[in-house]
C-alpha cells in the first residue's frame, strides 16, 4: 500500500485546475463540490479524499488516485502517492501550474475586455502572452 504524499499549491480555482490538468494531459477530471475518496492501485478504498480528481484508470494499471484537496486557506494540495511521484513530481505540479495560470490570465482578459494579440513560447518554456484592450 503506497503512502500518500500531500503537497502544497497556491491554485484556488476547481475549474482553472480541472482545465490545467487537462492541459497537462488528463482528458478525464472530476471536480467535486464535497471531497470524494481516492482510490489505491488495488481500488481499494482510501482515506484521502478530495474534491479535484483524476482517476488511476487514466494513469496506468499500477497508478493510485491523484486528488487535489481544498485547504482551510482555500487553496488546493496535491495528494499523490509515493509510488506515482516519481512521474507527478515538482516539475509535473509546475507544468501544471504554468497551464492554470494560462487559463486564468485568458479568463481574466476575456472578463475585462482584452484579446490575445500574441501568444509566444521562449526556447526556455516561458509563455508569453501580449493582450490587447478590445474597442
Amino acid at each position: 500500500m503506497s503512502h500518500f504524499t500531500r503537497v502544497r499549491t497556491a491554485l484556488r480555482d476547481a475549474g482553472l485546475l480541472a482545465n490545467a490538468l487537462g492541459a497537462a494531459g488528463f482528458p478525464a477530471v472530476e471536480v467535486h463540490d464535497e471531497p470524494q475518496t481516492l482510490f489505491g492501485y488495488h481500488g481499494d478504498a482510501r482515506p484521502e479524499r478530495a474534491e479535484v480528481i483524476v482517476r488511476r484508470a487514466h494513469l496506468g494499471e499500477a497508478s493510485n488516485d491523484l486528488g487535489f484537496r481544498r485547504t482551510t486557506d482555500g487553496t488546493f494540495e496535491a495528494i499523490i502517492s509515493e509510488y506515482d511521484r516519481r512521474q507527478y513530481d515538482e516539475a509535473w505540479l509546475g507544468t501544471v501550474s504554468q497551464h492554470y495560470a494560462h487559463a486564468a490570465t485568458l479568463r481574466y482578459a476575456a472578463a475585462n475586455g482584452f484579446e490575445v494579440a500574441t501568444e509566444q513560447r521562449d526556447a526556455d518554456g516561458t509563455l508569453r502572452l501580449t493582450l490587447r484592450r478590445l474597442t
